[in-house]
């Protein structure tokens, strides 16, 4: 018997339905509903769809025909069973019925047997559309191509969802059988024997898998595609692949555009390293010879300065002579000591390492030809990488005002807050703009992840300023 609680809509006679049709089927527990005529069983249909429709051939305003016709055009009402009656002197329109789109037909005069019957299979073919249906929509909707396939070399394709086209540019009819071609046709050369190997392991023992591929799209594109599968016994003891198939492209992408980034970003860390350690083995350098200078080469002149002294007041009495010559030689080699001194301090003043970057900057200062005036100083040292770019900047800025931008004052500042450190230089000089020194010392500075900026408007003026991160 017919399962209870089907819904079943009955159009046609009044009598017909009271004393044949209704009764019966709600007896059998079903929930039924009647109408007279065509026109009023489209609108029921179409207010809440039934599972079964049962109606007579010849209605009213809309007959058999037109009912059927309009019930198959109709996307949202595919699912309805429709079972026609039809009188047996004219039996012919039975097959009329079903090229309108019936589903079955009935004789009358009918037994209620057969009429429970012809129901009880209309409400299965129509849960049948309707999972169907739920399948259609369910594959149409999953992002990716549901497939069923062989469990063979060439994939042979049972069952895939129209996903497949957008994902390899083919049709899905293409696979179908291997109608046009194979799926195993679209996987890159180079990767079908692991493929193959990955999906026929799995196979044996029997669990799910799950790999990434290369595949060749219509366009002739590489895609790359994520399939999950598991295998599945079929009747017959035939066996399938059931699974999905994902175009994972952008992912793809966008983990190789990430690892470039990260790649670069590493090349670019390094190259910073690399001159930051160039750098320091630099500023290490010219300490080591700002040491050697003074504690070398000026003590062996100040030694020499003072044998000549001594040479000197020992030849006013035994040679005077000769004492002017001696003189001009103890005054040169004192203007060298100075000179020599001068290029030690250039090169890394001591004060600098020892007492920080603003004593430092206020002895050069006091040697300028030119008024130069720190406004602002941080009271606690600052980082010594950071000190040793900072007096390089200063130092070089001082030198262009006084040598090319004929300056008549300077300002020096050198500020720290909020997680920077900086320092500007500010002169009064034509604006001749900066000297190939100043130039070369952005890149220290960008070794420090800071920026060197030089402003040097046509009407005079230069403004020089560093500006570094500092924890």
């Amino acid at each position: 018997m017919l399962e209870p609680g089907a819904n079943i809509l009955v159009v046609g006679g009044d009598e017909l339905v009271a004393s044949t049709i209704r009764p019966r089927l709600e007896e059998a527990g079903h929930r039924v509903r009647a109408v007279a005529d065509g026109s009023a069983a489209l609108a029921a249909i179409r207010r809440q769809l039934p599972d079964v429709v049962v109606s007579e051939w010849e209605l009213p305003r809309l007959d058999g025909l037109e009912l059927c016709q309009a019930v198959r055009v109709d996307p949202e009402l595919t699912g309805v069973h429709v079972i026609v009656m039809v009188s047996a002197a004219r039996r012919e329109r039975a097959a009329e019925a079903l090229e309108a789109g019936a589903d079955d037909y009935l004789v009358m005069p009918f037994a209620h047997t057969e009429l429970l019957a012809r129901v009880r299979t209309g409400r299965r073919t129509a849960q049948l559309r309707a999972s169907e249906a739920r399948l259609r929509a369910l594959m149409a909707n999953v992002p990716g191509a549901i497939y069923r396939c062989a469990l063979d070399r060439d994939w042979t394709m049972e069952l895939v969802s129209d996903e497949i086209e957008r994902i390899s540019g083919y049709p899905p009819g293409d696979f179908i059988d291997n109608a046009v071609r194979t799926f195993a046709s679209l996987i890159h050369p180079e990767d079908r024997e692991q493929v193959e190997k990955a999906v026929f392991e799995a196979c044996d023992a029997n669990r799910p898998f799950a790999l990434e591929y290369r595949i060749q799209h219509a366009d002739g594109d590489e895609r790359w595609v994520l399939e999950r599968g598991q295998l599945v016994l079929g009747t017959n003891g035939r066996t399938w692949l059931d699974g999905a198939i994902v175009d994972v492209s952008a992912r793809r992408m966008a983990e190789e555009e990430r690892r470039r980034r990260e790649a670069e970003q590493a090349r670019v860390a390094e190259l910073r390293a690399s001159q930051a350690r160039i750098i320091e083995a630099a500023d290490a350098a010219r300490r080591q010879i700002e040491r050697d200078l003074h504690d070398g080469a000026q003590r062996r002149f100040a030694t020499v300065a003072l044998q000549l002294r001594r040479l000197e007041s020992q030849l006013e009495k035994c040679a005077p002579d000769a004492r002017p010559l001696v003189k001009d030689a103890r005054d040169e080699l004192q203007r060298a000591i100075e000179e020599l001194g001068e290029i030690a301090r250039g090169i890394h003043p001591a004060q600098l390492a020892d007492c920080g970057l603003v004593v430092a900057v206020e002895a050069l200062i006091r040697q300028m030809p030119l008024p130069v005036t720190l406004c602002q100083a941080p009271e606690q040292r600052l980082p010594e990488p950071i000190e040793g770019a900072f007096y390089q900047v200063i130092a070089e800025s001082l030198t262009n005002a006084c040598k090319h931008a004929n300056a008549t004052a300077v300002s020096v500042d050198i500020g720290r807050a909020d997680g920077r450190a900086w320092v500007e230089i500010a002169d009064d000089g034509d604006g001749d703009g900066p000297g190939s020194g100043l130039r070369g010392l952005v890149d220290r500075v960008a070794t420090l992840e800071g920026t060197l900026v030089v402003v040097s408007p046509p009407d005079g003026g230069t403004s020089v300023r560093a500006d570094v991160p500092c924890a």
